[in-house]
C-alpha cells in the first residue's frame, strides 16, 4: 500500500502509531515499526537521558524506520531535539507548541518532520516554516484534544496545504482507515488501537479498562482551563468535571491530575488515575500483535475500497 507517507517515509503501510507519553516505549515503537508502520517513542515529559536510553534500544531491536514524539513542553525538548540529530533518528512528531526553532537543525541534518495540528492556521503555519507531513488530529482521539472533529479537519487541512497529512482521531479499523483516505489523507495516526497490543508495555487494568469500554466511555476535562483532556470517565473524572462545574481554579484542577497518566499506565490504578483513551475505544476489544493489528487494518481497508469500487 504506496502512499506519499510511505514514500517520505520508507515504510511499507501508511500508519503511523501515536506517540503516547508514558505508553509509546521502545518496545512498542519497535514491534510498529518491524510490522511495516512507522513506530514512535513519546518522550512526554521525561529527561533527555531517558529518551536517548530508548532510542537506543529501539535501534537495537530494529532497523526500520522509527521516530520520536516531542512534547514541546518538555522542560528538556531543546536537549531531546538535539539528541534526535545526534543519534540519527530520521523522523519526529511535535505537539504541545511549534518546532520552529529547531526546524533548520533538523532540516539540515535530514529529519522529517511532521507537527501535530488541530487546525488549518497552525497547518499553513507549519508548512511554511518546512514541515514535510502533519498529522491532523481531530478531537476523537485520547489525550490532549482539539474541538475539530476529524471528519471536519482533515478535508480542510488537505486543502489548505501541499504536504501530505496524516489522519488521526477515531481512527481503529480498515473502514476508518479508508475513510481517512477518501477525505484526502495520504496515512493514518492510530493510538488507542495501539494501547492493547501485545506489544504495549502498561499495566494489564489499562488495557483490560479499554477493552471493556463502551461508545459512550469517554470524557473531556479540563475545558474551562483551555487544556481539555480526553479519557475513559472514573472516579477522577467525575470529581473533576464536579469542580469544573464549581468553578474551581486551575491549580486545584491541575493538582487533581498531577501524575495521573502514570497512575493508569504503571500503577494500574484506573479509578484514580488519567485513562486516556479515544472515542474509537469501543471497537477496541481484544489484544493482537502490532503485525496483527496493522495487516488486519490494511486488508480490511483494501477489501472497503474495492467493494465502493464495484458499486461505482
Amino acid at each position: 500500500m504506496k502512499t506519499r507517507i510511505t514514500e517520505l517515509l520508507g515504510i511499507e503501510y501508511p500508519i503511523v502509531q501515536g506517540g503516547m507519553a508514558w505508553v509509546a516505549d521502545y518496545h512498542l515503537a519497535a514491534a510498529v515499526a518491524g510490522a511495516g508502520g512507522l513506530g514512535l517513542i513519546g518522550a512526554g515529559g521525561a529527561p533527555a537521558s531517558a529518551v536517548i536510553e530508548q532510542i537506543k534500544q529501539c535501534k537495537a531491536l530494529t532497523d526500520k524506520p522509527f521516530g520520536v514524539n516531542i512534547m514541546l513542553l518538555n522542560p528538556e525538548a531543546d536537549a531531546i531535539a538535539q539528541a534526535i540529530v545526534d543519534m540519527g533518528v530520521k523522523v519526529v512528531t511535535t505537539g504541545a507548541g511549534s518546532p520552529e526553532k529547531y526546524m533548520a537543525m533538523w532540516k539540515e541534518a535530514g529529519v522529517k518532520v511532521i507537527p501535530v495540528v488541530a487546525s488549518v492556521a497552525m497547518a499553513k503555519r507549519m508548512e511554511r516554516c518546512g514541515a514535510d507531513a502533519l498529522v491532523a488530529e481531530g478531537t476523537e482521539s485520547g489525550g490532549h484534544i482539539g474541538e475539530l472533529t476529524t471528519m471536519a479537519l482533515v478535508p480542510q487541512v488537505v486543502d489548505a496545504v501541499s504536504i501530505p497529512v496524516i489522519a488521526a482521531g477515531g481512527i481503529a479499523d480498515g473502514r476508518g482507515f479508508a475513510a481517512a483516505l477518501m477525505l484526502g489523507a495520504c496515512g493514518v495516526q492510530m493510538g488507542t488501537r495501539f494501547l492493547v497490543a501485545k506489544e504495549t508495555n502498561i499495566h494489564a487494568n489499562y488495557k483490560e479498562r479499554v477493552e471493556k469500554a463502551s461508545d459512550i466511555d469517554t470524557q473531556v476535562t479540563g475545558r474551562s482551563t483551555g487544556h481539555p483532556v480526553r479519557a475513559l470517565r472514573n472516579a477522577m473524572t467525575r470529581q473533576y468535571l464536579k469542580l469544573e462545574k464549581e468553578g474551581a481554579g486551575f491549580e486545584e484542577l491541575e493538582y487533581l491530575t498531577l501524575g495521573g497518566l502514570r497512575k493508569a499506565v504503571v500503577d494500574g490504578d484506573v479509578k484514580n488515575g488519567s485513562v486516556m483513551a479515544g472515542q474509537i475505544a469501543g471497537l477496541v476489544n481484544r489484544q493482537q500483535t502490532c503485525a496483527e493489528i496493522i495487516q488486519e487494518i490494511t486488508d480490511e481497508a483494501k477489501q472497503v475500497m474495492s467493494d465502493r469500487c464495484k458499486l461505482l
